[in-house]
């Protein structure tokens, strides 16, 4: 009787480290998880320690934070999660585009294209459009369409003749 129980004791104690050395390591979990994380939520990472993940990492919206951290936890062998995502705001939106009243346009048109010395070219507003009539050597073409596009028209229509 006596040598059963060295017998059983050293069975229960391969037992045990059979067991604990059957448990995934938090390496190969960590690359799991983090290869879930690449194509649920790009941007998020994990580090694993005794089987609890941790996440991190920028995500836009609360979706995208959950999705993460049920990818994480569908790793067999991870125990818990640990979401330290943070959420970036959306960009701001863009500035509304800034359209000059008509007379503003007619004199800022009209004096950038007496200033560039170019004569033949009339310009008309209608409801912040520009229209570009007239005569123009091609060289000059392109600083009449500057002239009328730095006014900061709706739209300009060049109706020019070239010579």
């Amino acid at each position: 009787m006596k040598q059963r129980k060295p017998i059983l004791l050293a069975f229960l104690l391969g037992i045990g480290v059979f067991l604990y050395a059957c448990k995934p390591s938090d390496a190969k979990l960590q690359k799991e998880v983090n290869d879930k994380l690449s194509t649920a939520s790009p941007g998020v990472i994990a580090e694993v320690k005794g089987g609890v993940a941790t996440l991190s990492g920028e995500v836009m919206d609360d979706a995208a934070k959950t999705a993460a951290e049920d990818a994480a936890k569908s790793v067999k062998g991870v125990k818990s999660v640990v979401n330290n995502v943070m959420l970036t705001p959306p960009p701001p939106p863009a500035p509304p585009v800034s359209i000059n009243p008509d007379d503003v346009l007619k004199s800022s048109v009209d004096s950038s294209i007496n200033a560039a010395g170019i004569t033949g070219v009339t310009a008309t507003i209608a409801n912040g459009e520009v229209t570009l009539t007239g005569t123009i050597k091609k060289a000059d073409l392109r600083k009449v369409m500057q002239a009328a596009n730095e006014a900061k028209p709706k739209k300009v229509n060049n109706k020019l003749t070239l010579q």
